[in-house]
């Protein structure tokens, strides 16, 4: 009878136990997506314009993903001598522009698809337990629309997302590290990344610091694509 007793005793502090984590769980994101949605709507200032605002950029979503879109070469940077195009499985040298999207490497590489995605994968990545990479893709030419907004900034703006680019990837020798034998399709290919992906520091909040500190115009935080691309809507 004692037994008995105790056991129910134990199991009874067991659900207690999974009960708490669980509305604790619950608790944490709902608060976090209530934070998101705020802190998206709040835009940081941007620069002031004037006549010097004259580089395009664009912040690019595929709907869940933002990638940094620049010129592929102007008078302020040539990337294609640092990310050569012939480490896409093209190698085409018509290209125009050089997109940058910064993320969890193991959600890279071992998630091609919402179908490929693993527990083990989404728990690293969410709680900075992996490692980071860089995925660039080159275009010909840019279409804006719902997930792809265009954003004039000036010379000392741009310079200063260029070394925030090239600070967000690993290097030797001044080189990109590439990861060989990754690809999405024909134009992009994948380097290794500094820092670490987790629900504070994700992909899309990669992209809004680089728009922050280029001057642009930005979330005060997000974790998300909308808040940029409602920050930076036609007016």
């Amino acid at each position: 009878m004692y037994n008995a007793s105790l056991l129910k005793t134990k199991i009874f502090f067991i659900f207690k136990i999974a009960f708490n984590v669980l509305l604790g769980t619950i608790e944490f994101f709902v608060f976090y997506f209530i934070f998101a949605v705020v802190f998206s709507l709040i835009p940081v200032d941007a620069f002031d314009k004037t006549a010097e605002d004259e580089i395009e950029i664009f912040i690019r979503s595929n709907g869940v993903h933002t990638d940094l879109v620049l010129p592929a070469v102007n008078e302020y940077k040539d990337w294609t001598r640092q990310i050569p195009v012939a480490n896409t499985l093209v190698n085409d040298p018509s290209v125009n522009y050089i997109a940058f999207g910064w993320g969890d490497k193991g959600f890279y590489l071992n998630t091609p698809t919402w179908g490929d995605l693993t527990f083990s994968t989404a728990f690293k990545a969410m709680f900075a337990l992996g490692t980071s990479a860089m995925h660039v893709t080159y275009y010909k030419n840019i279409k804006t629309g719902e997930n792809c907004k265009r954003i004039k900034i000036n010379k000392a703006g741009y310079i200063k997302l260029i070394q925030y680019i090239e600070e967000s990837f690993a290097m030797e020798q001044n080189v990109p590290v590439l990861i060989s034998g990754y690809h999405y399709g024909d134009y992009d290919s994948f380097y290794e990344a500094k820092g670490k992906y987790s629900l504070i520091n994700t992909c899309n909040s990669w992209t809004n610091a680089g728009l922050k500190n280029c001057g642009a115009k930005a979330c005060l935080w997000t974790p998300f694509d909308k808040g940029m691309l409602y920050q930076n809507r036609e007016e």
